[in-house]
């Protein structure tokens, strides 16, 4: 389908990507993985036609349709989130108007002979056609299944665009992408701002999607059930593996060692061979024995091992000066927004040397505390005290947001050094992998991950005793995660930190609050044991309503027993709107049946086959089923409230 043709990029004497050749056939399901700067992000702007490489080509088929969900974009304001979502559906609305129009002209005519009726004709088919594809749920009922899916709640529908946080506007964006129904998927590391129970909609999604997926993400679990096939990004050369994350990596660890051995008893017959003809160069009896190994050689295909990057990542907080015993406290703490109160009568410790881990969905306030911790929100009521001598380091989600554009890597850095830091600004950069040219890289062209190290290079230019630390591995591949938490294990100063991230979390926090349902509450312990309380298998697993402790030791009930108590605990108005919830959903299967036998029809008419009133018919069942289809939304939305 998509071709990448010997491409190279190429900055200066620098060659990001080097021939690279890559091929995207119907159907893949690809993870796109390398390190962070390795030119993920860049192929995929190459496909969209974004950026144009320096040599090579990009083939793609006329009318493939591409949607692209890149890391950082622009939000549409002044809609609401409905309103945003509907408006992919423009074209369907034109479709309409232009079969209406048509219609209107065969309706006045007599001439059925003529080619212009037979134009007209011909065109009313090829709309049909064209609306028949789309054929199913309303367009309003699409977008409220994807937007519920992707964590909105029908209350939030009516609200306009601009209210929403930047990773709210994400799924907004992500909801008109899968909407639009394109023939390649391009998302670049689209669970970042997703619970889990969204990502487990959109992973259900993405396995039922026919198209073509091209993924980047740092998310294991999330590639493993999605991909069948993992592109590695190396050095600027391309590693095709046709098998999900987990097992590349251990088909790449495999691949390696037996190049590695090959390679090696290679060498070591080389050696011997060399070493003979040196020994007997010179001797007439041995002539032909060394004539004969110098040609070997010559015709002998060298084994090379594959290049592999080794830099990773050199970091050590600067030793924090003592603070007071308590750092942070919050005392019947109300906290929110003009709009919303995000949470209430919070009781919050904080004492010096602990790592604090926020935990809960997105929305329940875990960003909203950090704010208030910073002094960047006064809380609705209630008292909110940082502790004596404390000094906080802060690194936000938003770091696109924080850090200037315009800037370069190390402007960014010179800007706010101050003393001796400043003679060491280029050695700092080098243990977070900026080296070389990277330094004079502007911020707007790094990718995520490069901002994420920036974002936390910025941290080490005074000596604070607290950390604050919003999502800081949401951009970072798995090598920078692995030696970020090692270095805040080793962090002497106290840490707070909010993550969905369990392998991150587990063995460096000692407490977690947990945000929910607008309270808060505190957990002794690491990680692990939280979960083990709480009998969940992750984190991300708060996202559920999943019953506590008690209530799962309880035997488990038949399927009747469960109908029984259901049908028992129904009212008798919702029993009213569950009976005709069935009756709709029953009509719906019958339309739905009588339009595919329609379709069916109209693909290969006969000669009996009127087709104006099959199309009349047709057109009449989509308006009965959006009508039926849209009751049934509003009726489940009334069950489940």
């Amino acid at each position: 389908m998509i071709s990448v043709n010997n491409v190279t990029v190429s900055f200066g004497s620098w060659n990001l990507l080097d021939c690279v050749n890559f091929h995207i056939s119907d159907g893949d399901k690809i993870g796109l993985v390398g390190k962070n700067g390795a030119g993920k992000s860049t192929l995929m702007k190459l496909i969209t036609g974004e950026q144009t490489p320096t040599s090579g080509s990009i083939e793609k088929p006329g009318g493939v349709r591409i949607g692209y969900l890149p890391q950082i974009m622009e939000h549409h304001k002044g809609r609401t989130v409905m309103e945003e979502a509907l408006s992919v559906f423009d074209y369907i609305h034109k479709l309409e108007e232009e079969l209406s129009r048509v219609t209107g002209f065969l309706a006045d005519r007599t001439d059925y002979e003529s080619s212009d009726y037979a134009s007209l004709i011909n065109k009313l088919n090829e709309l049909n056609d064209r609306l028949s594809l789309e054929v199913g749920l309303s367009p309003e009922a699409q977008a409220q299944k994807v937007l519920f899916g992707l964590g909105f709640k029908a209350d939030e529908l009516d609200r306009r665009t601009e209210t929403f946080s930047q990773g709210w506007n994400m799924r907004i964006e992500l909801a008109k992408i899968l909407l639009s129904k394109p023939d390649v998927l391009l998302l670049d590391e689209p669970t970042n701002h997703l619970d889990i129970e969204s990502i487990e909609w959109f992973e259900d999604y993405l396995k039922a999607y026919r198209g073509s997926v091209l993924l980047v993400s740092h998310d294991r679990k999330f590639l493993d059930n999605v991909t069948s096939r993992t592109v590695e990004i190396l050095l600027g050369h391309i590693h095709n593996y046709k098998v999900p994350y987990s097992q590349y990596v251990t088909l790449r660890a495999e691949r390696l060692a037996q190049q590695t051995a090959a390679y090696e008893n290679q060498q070591r017959m080389i050696e011997k061979t060399e070493d003979f003809i040196n020994r007997f160069r010179y001797k007439p009896t041995k002539s032909n024995q060394v004539q004969s190994r110098i040609k070997a050689l010559e015709k002998l295909e060298r084994i090379e091992i594959d290049e592999t990057d080794v830099s990773t990542m050199s970091l050590r907080f600067p030793p924090a000066e003592r603070s007071g015993d308590v750092v942070f406290k919050g005392t019947d703490l109300t906290v929110g927004y003009p709009q919303k109160v995000v949470f209430r009568d919070a009781q919050i410790e904080i004492k010096r040397g602990e790592k604090v881990a926020l935990i809960g969905r997105n929305g329940e306030g875990k960003t909203t505390l950090m704010r208030v911790i910073m002094k960047e929100l006064e809380p609705i009521s209630g008292e909110a005290r940082v502790g004596h001598n404390v000094r906080i380091g802060y690194y936000a989600q938003n770091q696109e947001d924080i850090l200037d554009p315009s800037q370069t890597v190390l402007g960014t850095l010179d800007r706010i050094a101050v003393g001796d830091i400043r003679t060491r600004l280029r050695d700092l950069l080098g243990a977070f992998l900026f080296k070389g040219e990277d330094i004079d890289k502007r911020v707007s062209v790094l990718s995520g991950g490069e901002r994420a190290r920036l974002g936390m290079a910025k941290l080490m230019l005074s000596p604070y005793n607290v950390l604050a630390l919003d999502e800081p591995t949401n951009h970072m591949d798995i090598r920078s995660k692995d030696v970020l938490k090692e270095a805040l294990k080793r962090f002497d100063g106290t840490l707070i930190v909010v993550s969905h991230d369990r392998d991150f979390l587990d063995g460096l926090v000692d407490k977690l609050y947990e945000f929910r349902d607008g309270k808060v509450k505190e957990h002794l312990g690491g990680v692990e044991d939280f979960l083990r309380r709480r009998k969940l298998e992750s984190l991300q697993e708060l996202e559920r309503n999943a019953p506590v402790a008690k209530e799962a030791e309880k035997p488990a009930q038949t399927a009747s027993q469960q109908h029984f108590q259901a049908h028992k605990a129904l009212s008798k108005e919702q029993r009213k709107i569950k009976n005709r919830v069935d009756y709709l959903e029953k009509e719906i299967e019958k339309r739905e049946k009588r339009m595919q036998e329609i379709e069916k029809v109209l693909g290969s008419p006969g000669p009996s086959d009127d087709i104006m009133e099959l199309t009349r018919e047709y057109l009449e069942l989509k308006r009965a089923l959006d009508t039926d289809t849209d009751e049934w939304t509003s009726l489940m939305e009334q069950l489940d409230n």
